[in-house]
């Protein structure tokens, strides 16, 4: 094997640049991309941010570098730069907390800037073309403005406060706790400096980090998502217009079978464009569609609500005559062009790729975005609007281009029922048939149709694996029926789907049937639980941020009323996985974050508990291992336990599946 191959050496591996966060400026002459690489600690991704060429002729150039690192935030009016980062200020306190503020790196040349720097930091900055900021910045409760803000964070630090009180649902969010301060939304004109002032006061839930806002071209009005409380500690998501002048907030969405997300403002301002989600319920997984609504009030006008397929967020054509969206289809995430007029849907990229990150151009010719596919990572492109032309790729950063060592084909299968399946099959370039490694998705609502750094399968190619990568019932891009086929019955099709689809890759002549391995995170790792409990056919099973005992994950998970209208208390004792731990048979390598609070720490200690319990062995020796990440959360960040985290699931596969002798990672002891 080639050790100069960055998958097949991990600390190269990790060091690959990571695109993200694309960037065009008002006059679309200029692109900016984040491109995050390894500290010189290796404990923890910087991004720095590097200007493209749209035109693709000229190659890119690096703009920041600093070892706090920078996130792209937009542009002004003018073509300036704005970017968000922890970096010491200039004249800077350096008794002060890292917190994220707001720069500005002029378009002409010369150093960034401060613009502003409030003590919650700065998030999700968007800027109208009049030259209005709204940016997001956490606020605790009792206080009225910024100031005052960063006085009482600092009187709760010296008395060593660190205690919060709830009144209210949810309490956490993903790896973090939602207190004792709040996100509100603050605004202030561009000038030589930016002062921010409160636009929405205290909102309690009502902003947070997976809310989404837009201003109006000329400044005068934001929109915004908007969570509400229900009974039963629900929620749902509104849409609402403030007026920035005055803080008023009046409402443009809200139905109690309904939720909006994504809002954006049409050039032209006069409209909205978002994203409607008709809620979940018992028997059904609920749809998406893109709509319309006035920006001064008046009736939703639903676009695409007889289209099946989930579009993602939207963007503007320049003339306001159409709306850009990917979504998912068919394991890929092409491009779609949607008539406002008609909501008439055509598509504009018919390649194996995903797209995100998506600008378009002022002039109407071009998107811009970044695609990837199972086989390639994230890189920009440029897309004609019209359709007329292939995706361009343009010039990128240095070292982004990376050649997968092997292959990829897809595999088919048919449903116990008849359905259709699909799969993404990596394979190396090998003469001889070699194990098989079945990776499950999360989600569930999800597909396997682009690039990952996290579950990257071409680590595992470069070491003899063939990866398969099924899309099972409850998958996004086949349809809605599609995802009812699993909902609420998470063990039955997705289960028989994923032994469907790994018994036609198993039939091909580069797999060797005998050597196979079950692996998933998240709801991928719900499968594989379930899977150890219901078949012995696999030698080996890697289970990561797994769901166990679903009746003690959906109470403490951080959003438990989501999951409630699907999952009865009947629902929830039918398909959980640990009610089965007595018949697993198969190694299992358990993988957790305490940080985790999506899926918490529980949920690993639990099954631990009940796999080790079970151990015949008088000297207490089990088949089984615990990979615990005490500073990590649902994901797996930092780069050296990134490294960790392949090694020992390479090393776990090698000695079940390759009989090669148990070596315990050196750096694990």
């Amino acid at each position: 094997m080639n050790t100069a191959d960055p998958f097949f050496d991990l600390e190269a591996f990790v060091r690959l640049p990571r695109l993200g966060g694309l960037r065009l400026s008002p006059d679309g002459r200029r692109l900016v991309v984040g491109v995050a690489a390894p500290d010189r600690k290796n404990t923890r991704y910087n991004t720095a941010l590097w200007e493209l060429d749209p035109d693709g002729t000229r190659p890119a150039r690096r703009l920041t570098r600093s070892g706090k690192g920078e996130s792209a935030a937009g542009f002004t009016p003018s073509g300036d730069v704005l970017f968000t980062s922890a970096r010491p200020a200039p004249d800077g306190d350096d008794e002060d907390e890292p917190r994220a503020a707001l720069w500005l790196l002029p378009a002409g040349g010369g150093d960034a800037r401060v613009l502003a720097n409030p003590a919650g930091g700065v998030s999700n900055v968007v800027v109208s073309a009049s030259g209005t900021v709204v940016a997001g910045s956490s606020m605790l409760p009792s206080v009225a403005d910024p100031d005052a803000d960063q006085d009482l964070r600092k009187r709760r630090k010296e008395a060593g406060v660190s205690a919060m009180l709830h009144e209210e649902f949810p309490v956490r969010l993903w790896d973090h706790d939602l207190g004792p301060a709040r996100l509100r939304l603050l605004t202030g004109e561009l000038g030589e400096a930016l002062d921010l002032r409160d636009l929405t006061g205290h909102a309690g839930r009502a902003l947070d980090e997976d809310g989404a806002w837009d201003v109006a071209p000329n400044g005068r009005t934001v929109v915004a998502t908007w969570a509400v409380a229900e009974r039963s500690g629900s929620q749902r998501v509104t849409l609402v217009a403030v007026d920035v002048a005055t803080g008023e907030r009046r409402v443009l969405a809200d139905d109690a079978g309904h939720e909006y997300h994504a809002p954006r403002v049409s050039p032209d301002g006069s409209t909205v464009a978002f994203v409607v989600r008709h809620r979940s319920g018992l028997e059904d997984p609920g749809d998406m569609w893109l709509a319309l609504v006035p920006l001064a009030g008046g009736p939703v006008r639903a676009l695409t609500a007889g289209w099946d397929r989930w579009p993602n967020t939207p963007r503007w054509t320049a003339d306001g005559a159409a709306l850009i969206v990917a979504a998912d289809d068919l394991g890929r995430s092409p491009l779609w062009k949607v008539d406002v007029a008609t909501g008439e849907v055509a598509r504009l990229t018919h390649d194996d790729g995903a797209y995100t990150d998506i600008q378009v151009a002022p002039d109407g010719r071009w998107v811009y975005a970044l695609r990837s596919t199972i086989d390639s990572p994230p890189a920009p492109f440029r897309v004609a609007v019209d359709g007329s032309a292939e995706p361009q790729r343009l010039p990128g950063p240095d070292g982004a281009d990376v050649r997968t060592p092997g292959r990829l084909e897809e595999v088919t299968a048919t449903a116990a029922d008849g359905t259709p399946l699909r799969a993404w099959l990596a394979l190396p370039e090998a003469a001889q048939p070699v194990p098989l490694l079945l990776w499950i998705h999360g989600g569930p609502l999800s597909s396997w149709n682009s690039w990952t750094w996290r579950w990257n399968p071409w680590v595992a190619v470069a070491r003899g694996y063939a990866v398969l990568m099924p899309d099972p019932a409850l998958s996004t891009g086949y349809g809605l029926d599609f995802m009812k086929r699993g909902w609420g019955a998470w063990g039955d099709a997705p289960y028989t789907d994923l032994m469907a689809i790994t018994d036609a890759a198993v039939a091909h002549a580069g797999v060797d049937a005998e050597r196979t391995a079950a692996m998933g995170g998240s709801f991928g790792g719900y499968m594989s639980n379930w899977i150890a409990g219901h078949t012995d056919r696999f030698d080996a099973i890697v289970t990561h941020a797994s769901l166990w005992a679903l009746d003690q994950m959906m109470t403490t998970t951080d959003l438990p009323f989501i999951w409630a209208r699907e999952l009865t208390a009947q629902r929830l004792e039918a398909n959980s996985p640990h009610r089965f731990v007595d018949a697993v048979t198969t190694p299992m390598l358990v993988i957790h974050g305490d940080k985790d609070y999506r899926v918490p720490i529980g949920e690993a200690l639990r099954m631990w508990w009940d796999l080790l319990s079970r151990s015949k062995d008088e000297d207490g020796s089990s088949i089984h291992k615990f990979l615990y990440f005490p500073d990590e959360n649902h994901w797996i960040l930092k780069p050296g336990n990134a490294m960790i985290w392949y090694e020992t699931v390479l090393a776990f596969l090698a000695h079940h599946l390759r009989g090669e002798r148990w070596q315990r990672p050196e750096l694990l002891g």
